[in-house]
C-alpha cells in the first residue's frame, strides 16, 4: 500500500517503539504481552491521534484552513495533540469539550489535558453533556467564516476517513518491525472509542493478508454499536485508498464489557492495570482508553483466553496527561 500518495505533514516520532513487557507477563503468567508505544510519537506529550493529525493536517493545509475546530471529552487527548498540531503548523484552535462525566471537579476540568490545550494556546469552550457536538463545530465554524477564517473542522478523536490513514501506517510500521524481530503477532488489542485507530489498523491488517486478529476494548459505545461504527469506517477508508472490500464484517470485534459506569468513568479493573503497568513496567497509561483496554485484555489473560506461549501486542494510544484530571481516583492509603 502507497500512502505517500495522499497528503501528509510529519508530526510523530515514527517508529514508534515495540517492547515486551517482561514484567507483566510473568506476573500474569503468561502469554508474551509485546506493548506499541504510540504514547512516545511525540507531539505535544504524545498520543494515538498525533498519526491521524499527520493526514488531518495535511488535509486543511492543502484547503488553505488557518483555524481548526475540534471537540472532545473535557479530558480528550485528541484535543491537547490537535491543538499542538495547529500550534505547530501557525494555525489558530478551537476547542469545544463536552462534560460527558457531568464532574464538577476542579482538577478534572481544568488540569490535565485542559491546562495543555490552553497552554498550547487554543480557545477552549466548556459544553454540558449530550451537547450535539457536530452542530457546535459547524456553529463556530459559521462565526469563524462571518469573520473572515477559514476554519477546518476535525471530527472528534480525528476519526474518518483521512485521519483513519495513520492507522493503515501504524499497522504496516508494526509488521514490519514484527517481521525485523523475527516476532510472530497472535493477536493485536487496542482500545476503541471513536473508531479511527480500530478501523485504520483492521484495513491495514487486512490489506497486507497479515492473519493477525484484532481485538477492540470499547470504552463507550455498546457491542453492537461500536463494531458498526468501526466497520462503516473501515469501509470507507478502504474506499479513500482504493482497496473496497478489503475488510470484511466479521473482522471487526469489540467487546465493550469494560466501559463501566459511561465514557471517562472510573472503573476498578482500569484502576488495577494502570496501577500494574505503572508498578511493574513504569509505564504511565491512560483512565480513559488505554488504562480500561489493558484491564480488558488483563481480564482475557486471566479467563485464560490466550494460550501461554503466544505473542499478544497491546496498542498505547497514549494520555497519560490526563491522569492529572483523575488523582483522586487513586488511593495510595
Amino acid at each position: 500500500m502507497h500512502l505517500s500518495r495522499f497528503p501528509r505533514v510529519h508530526l510523530a516520532h515514527l517508529p514508534t517503539p515495540l517492547e515486551l513487557l517482561p514484567n507483566l507477563s510473568k506476573a500474569l503468567g503468561g502469554p508474551n504481552i509485546y506493548i506499541k508505544r504510540d504514547d512516545c510519537t511525540g507531539l505535544g506529550s504524545g498520543g494515538n491521534k498525533t498519526r491521524k493529525l499527520e493526514f488531518l493536517i495535511a488535509d486543511a493545509l492543502d484547503k488553505k484552513a488557518d483555524v481548526i475546530i475540534t471537540q472532545g471529552a473535557v479530558q480528550s487527548n485528541h484535543a491537547r495533540q490537535t491543538v499542538a498540531a495547529a500550534t505547530k503548523m501557525g494555525m489558530a484552535c478551537e476547542i469545544l469539550l463536552e462534560n460527558r462525566t457531568e464532574s464538577t471537579e476542579h482538577e478534572y476540568l481544568e488540569s490535565g489535558n485542559v491546562f495543555l490545550d490552553r497552554l498550547f494556546g487554543a480557545n477552549v469552550a466548556h459544553l454540558p453533556k449530550d451537547t450535539n457536538m457536530d452542530q457546535a463545530m459547524e456553529g463556530k465554524a459559521e462565526e469563524l467564516r462571518i469573520a473572515g477564517k477559514n476554519p477546518y473542522i476535525i471530527p472528534g478523536g480525528g476519526s474518518n476517513a483521512i485521519g483513519a490513514l495513520g492507522y493503515v501506517n501504524c499497522a504496516i510500521e508494526t509488521l514490519t518491525q514484527a517481521n525485523d524481530m523475527g516476532l510472530k503477532i497472535d493477536h493485536f488489542v487496542t482500545a476503541t472509542g471513536s473508531a479511527g485507530t480500530q478501523a485504520g489498523l483492521v484495513v491495514g491488517l487486512e490489506a497486507t493478508n497479515s492473519l493477525i486478529p484484532l481485538l477492540g476494548i470499547g470504552v463507550r459505545a455498546p457491542k453492537e454499536k461500536q463494531e458498526e461504527n468501526v466497520f462503516n469506517l473501515a469501509c470507507k477508508t478502504a474506499d479513500h485508498m482504493g482497496i473496497s472490500g478489503c475488510v470484511s464484517r466479521e473482522k471487526v470485534i469489540a467487546d465493550c464489557n469494560y466501559v463501566g459506569g459511561g465514557y471517562g468513568v472510573p472503573t476498578d479493573g482500569m484502576i488495577e492495570a494502570v496501577t500494574m503497568m505503572a508498578q511493574l513496567e513504569a509505564i504511565l497509561m491512560d483512565p480513559v482508553y488505554s488504562g480500561k483496554g489493558l484491564a480488558g485484555l488483563i481480564d482475557y489473560i486471566r479467563k485464560g483466553f490466550f494460550k501461554k506461549d503466544e505473542n499478544i501486542v497491546f496498542l498505547h494510544t497514549g494520555g497519560s496527561a490526563a491522569l492529572f484530571g483523575y488523582t483522586n481516583t487513586f488511593d495510595f492509603s
